[in-house]
């Protein structure tokens, strides 16, 4: 049912916490449902040089936390803001039709924590022009 990878991060969990002084902390999810994901960035340069995350949530979403920190770390915010729900799905060999949503928080989670950098920082991110958190509801089929 699950692959190896999506095991793997659920059992081990990378760049899980927070960053106390983050410069750019995004909050997803539906508590509906269950499914909440906090990113945390540290950004220097415009380059991710830290990023933790805290999720409540099922194994799925864990695991998409944390396969999403691996993608963005060490990357540009502009590289970063690139991560699609389909990236995490492929990163972590797949995920049931029904828990694809977890995947969708990851990107979105990541896409928040880049727009509140931008906000607090007054920076332009191309991709996130048309961004808006109030649009980050998930619906959830679990």
């Amino acid at each position: 049912m699950y692959s190896e990878i999506v095991m793997d991060h659920f059992r081990n969990p990378r760049n899980a916490g927070r960053i106390e002084d983050a410069d750019g902390i995004g909050q997803v999810g539906n508590p509906k449902c269950g499914d909440i994901m906090k990113i945390y960035l540290k950004i220097k340069d415009d380059i991710i040089e830290d990023v933790k995350f805290e999720t409540f949530g099922c194994g799925s979403a864990i695991a998409s936390s944390s396969i999403a920190t691996e993608m963005i770390k060490g990357k540009s915010i502009n590289e970063a803001v690139e991560i699609s729900n389909k990236a995490v799905v492929e990163a972590l060999g797949g995920l049931p039709p029904v828990k694809i949503h977890c995947s969708v928080l990851a990107e979105q989670a990541v896409k928040s924590a880049l727009y509140d950098y931008a906000q607090k920082t007054n920076k332009v991110i191309k991709g996130l022009e048309n961004y808006k958190p109030e649009d980050d509801e998930i619906h959830c089929q679990h």
